[in-house]
């Protein structure tokens, strides 16, 4: 234990001597940083660019046993630049729990591509889900034949699973699934004790519905995987789904679930609910 220890230590002042060397004066806005030649920021502009003593970040850079705290973290990392996956791996370095990847959506390259990638999975159903479960982006099938983005409907995918009546009365599987999907929300919860975004869902889903109360208090945990989903569609029939949830390392705060049809009926029927004849008039697949 001791020599893993000293090994992150020393990992962690190799870390931040790398990238204090990387920023320049100029860049950390500093008076004379157009003029100097020194590259990088030495270590007592660090400090007082981050609000800290400079004795203080003096001992972290040399990776003494010191107390560090999020908020000191984040100021570093701050005036270093870091981008958010080096400001995890900081904590790491720091002996803190890292904390979750932000969950920035629109304008991210990254996200683009994963758009772009649920895009091209039609005519099956796709959608991506931020670290709460919010529904962040989804493909026209996911609207059409899951109802997704329907007005009036909680974009929290546990929060509607458990308040949209109408999803309810199509889903078949919906009383075999719904102890899986509070299992997996409280293993997505135990990656981030305390966080409060998700303990705010899990307020919302008990303030609205008893039976996730009661499934919540069994205290269930099941890692995120497949799901098998049928359901009732209005103007196709019946449709069975292999729902899968795949996380991706680059932005592991997002987690984009794919459906699959189990047969090839459904995949006939989804191609079907995707032509222009089946969309014109902008029907909703599940609306009452």
């Amino acid at each position: 234990m001791a020599a893993r220890t000293a090994g992150r230590r020393e990992e962690l002042r190799e870390f931040l001597m790398a990238r204090r060397a990387r920023v320049s004066p100029a860049e950390a806005g500093l008076p004379d940083g157009g003029r100097r030649r020194t590259p990088g920021l030495r270590r007592e502009e660090v400090a007082v660019l981050a609000g800290v003593g400079a004795s203080w970040y003096q001992w972290l850079e040399q990776g003494r046993d010191i107390s560090v705290s999020p908020q000191v973290l984040d100021a570093v990392a701050r005036v270093l630049k870091l981008r958010d996956a080096e400001r995890r791996h900081l904590y790491v370095l720091a002996g803190l729990n890292p904390p979750l990847p932000r969950s920035e959506y629109d304008g991210d390259p990254i996200c683009d591509g994963l758009q772009r990638l649920i895009d091209a999975w039609l005519p099956f159903p796709a959608h991506i889900m931020d670290p709460y479960w919010n529904t962040v982006a989804y493909n026209e099938a996911s609207r059409l034949a899951l109802g997704r983005g329907r007005p009036g409907v909680s974009s929290n995918c546990v929060i509607a699973y458990f308040t949209d009546p109408v999803y309810r009365s199509r889903a078949h599987s919906w009383q075999r699934n719904a102890p899986h999907i509070v299992a997996q929300y409280r293993a997505a919860c135990s990656e981030r004790p305390g966080d409060e975004g998700f303990a705010e869902v899990v307020r919302e889903a008990s303030a609205a519905s008893g039976e996730f109360t009661r499934l919540w208090a069994r205290q269930d945990v099941t890692p995120g995987g497949q799901l098998h989903q049928e359901m009732e569609h209005p103007l196709v029939g019946t449709l069975r789904f292999e729902s899968t949830q795949l996380r991706v390392p680059s932005r592991a705060d997002l987690t984009v679930v794919m459906h699959n049809a189990q047969d090839d009926e459904t995949e006939a029927k989804l191609v079907r609910l995707l032509s222009a004849e089946e969309r014109r008039g902008e029907l909703y697949s599940v609306a009452g």
